[in-house]
C-alpha cells in the first residue's frame, strides 16, 4: 500500500489556512490566470507566497492549476506568468496542474524547479497515456472521472513507481467527458475550459418545436422533472480501503469555489477516515456513522460513487431539483483575541446574542456554545451582526482557538426566521 495523499481545494487564503489547520496534507490553488474557477476568489501572487509559507511551515505542500485550454493569445502570457511562479519567493508552488501540452513544455522551460503535474482536463484514461506523460517529464497524472477502480489498478500494474496517480474521490461531478464542457461557451460566451464555467448542466430545460415558437414542453425523463444533466455528488468515504488497495497516491476533493465551511468538512472528515483505517480498519468501520454525519452536514446534491464500481445508471442524475441539501450555516472562523477577551470574526451569516451556535475543531470536537456577547470594530456593543463581511468580536464564553469555524445547524436558523 503506497503513501497517501489527502488534496483538498482552496478558493482563497482564508480557506488555504483552513485547508492546512483541517487536515490537508496538500492544497491546490489558482492564481488570476490560466486556472479552470475563473470565478472562484483566487489569489494574487502576493497571496499565493504568503499561502505557500503559511502551507510550508506546517509541512503541507501547494500545487497551482495552469489548466486551461489555451488558445494561441494565452501563450505569450502563460510564460510570463510562469516565470513569475518560478521566481517566487521565499516559496514557490510545489506542482503545476497542467492540461495542455503548449502549457506543459513552456512550465518545462521555465520552471525546471516545478514538478508538473497532468490535469484530469487531458482525458487520462488508459496506462499508455500515464507512459507518455511521465516521458515527457510528468510526476503525477490525475485521473479522468470516467474510470472504474478495476483499470486504476491495472493502471498502477503498467506504470513505474515513480509515477504518482491521483484521484477525485469527493465533490461535484461534471456531466461532460474529463469536464471538456461547451454548453457553456455555446449559450453564454463563457468558455468552460478556460475558466468561465456557468454550470448550464444546472438549469432547467424544456423542449420548444420549431413551428410553435414560445410553447415550452416540459423534458421529462420517468416523470421525474427536467434537470436532466444534474448529477449527484462524488462521495468515496465508505469505500477508503479500495481507494488505497487501488493504489491511488493522492486522494483529491472537488471545490475551489466552495466556502471555508465546506473545505474544513470534508477535510476534517477524510482526515480521520485515512487515518483510522490506517490504524485499525475495525475502527474505520466503527466511526462510519460519524464520517456520514458529518460529510453530510456541509452542502451537497446526494451522493454516488461514479464511475468507480462500473458505469453509473440513472439513479446517480437528480431529475427534481438543481439545490443542495444542507445541513449547517456557515457563519465565521474565529480570529485573534482582543484586549477584552473576545475573539474577532468576520461575518458570513447572521447571528445574534443568545443563540446556540457550533464550534467545528480542526481535532474532530464540535461544541454547541451560546453567544454571550457581540462587539463592534469601536467597542459598541451589539445584538445581531446583520451586514455581511462585518468585523465584529464575539464572546462565546469559552476559550476557542484561532481558525475554528462557527456555524448553526440549519434546522435552528428556519426556526429563528
Amino acid at each position: 500500500m503506497r503513501k497517501n495523499e489527502l488534496l483538498v481545494p482552496a478558493s482563497s487564503l482564508e480557506v488555504l489556512k483552513i485547508a492546512v489547520i483541517y487536515g490537508a496534507d496538500a492544497v491546490y490553488i489558482g492564481g488570476e490566470a490560466f486556472g479552470l474557477r475563473a470565478k472562484a476568489k483566487n489569489f494574487t501572487m502576493e497571496e499565493m507566497a504568503e499561502g505557500i509559507a503559511f502551507a510550508h511551515a506546517r509541512g503541507v505542500k501547494v500545487y497551482v492549476t495552469t489548466n486551461i485550454l489555451a488558445h494561441n493569445y494565452d501563450l505569450d502570457g502563460a510564460r510570463e506568468y510562469l516565470t513569475e511562479l518560478q521566481n517566487m519567493k521565499p516559496d514557490r508552488p510545489d506542482a503545476l496542474i497542467i492540461a495542455d501540452p503548449a502549457i506543459f513544455t513552456i512550465a518545462g522551460e521555465v520552471c525546471p524547479d516545478i514538478d508538473r503535474h497532468i490535469s484530469t482536463q487531458a482525458n487520462n484514461t488508459n496506462y499508455g497515456t500515464f507512459q507518455f506523460w511521465e516521458k515527457l517529464g510528468a510526476t503525477r497524472v490525475v485521473t479522468a472521472r470516467e474510470l472504474s477502480l478495476r483499470e486504476i489498478r491495472q493502471i498502477r500494474e503498467h506504470i513505474s513507481d515513480d509515477l504518482e496517480i491521483e484521484t477525485f474521490v469527493h465533490g461535484a461531478m461534471c456531466i461532460s467527458y474529463s469536464g471538456r464542457c461547451l454548453l457553456s461557451n455555446y449559450f453564454t460566451g463563457r468558455d468552460a475550459n478556460r475558466g468561465a464555467c456557468t454550470h448550464p448542466c444546472r438549469w432547467k430545460y424544456s423542449v420548444v418545436e420549431e413551428k410553435r415558437p414560445g410553447e415550452y414542453f416540459p423534458v421529462y425523463e420517468n416523470e421525474r422533472g427536467t434537470y436532466i444533466f444534474n448529477s449527484k455528488d462524488l462521495c468515496m468515504i465508505e469505500h477508503i480501503p479500495d481507494l488505497l488497495e487501488a493504489g491511488i497516491d493522492s486522494f483529491k476533493i472537488e471545490g475551489r469555489m466552495k466556502t471555508a465551511l465546506y473545505v474544513a468538512t470534508v477535510a476534517r472528515t477524510y482526515r480521520k477516515a485515512i487515518d483510522d483505517y490506517l490504524e485499525s480498519p475495525e475502527k474505520y468501520q466503527e466511526n462510519m456513522p460519524w464520517y456520514l454525519e458529518q460529510i453530510k452536514s456541509c452542502t451537497y446534491r446526494q451522493f454516488t460513487t461514479g464511475f468507480f464500481y462500473g458505469k453509473p445508471s440513472e439513479e446517480t442524475q437528480i431529475y427534481d431539483n438543481n439545490t443542495y441539501e444542507k445541513g449547517y450555516t456557515y457563519l465565521g472562523i474565529v480570529g485573534p483575541k482582543n484586549e477584552k477577551g473576545m475573539y474577532r470574526v468576520e461575518q458570513k451569516n447572521k447571528f445574534s446574542v443568545g443563540e446556540q451556535i457550533e464550534v467545528m475543531k480542526p481535532d474532530g470536537r464540535n461544541m454547541t456554545v451560546t453567544v454571550r456577547g457581540l462587539m463592534d470594530e469601536k467597542g459598541e456593543p451589539m445584538e445581531s451582526c446583520p451586514h455581511p463581511q462585518q468585523i465584529f468580536y464575539v464572546d462565546l464564553g469559552m476559550e476557542p482557538d484561532e481558525y475554528d469555524i462557527l456555524r448553526r445547524r440549519e434546522e435552528e436558523a428556519i426556526a429563528l426566521d
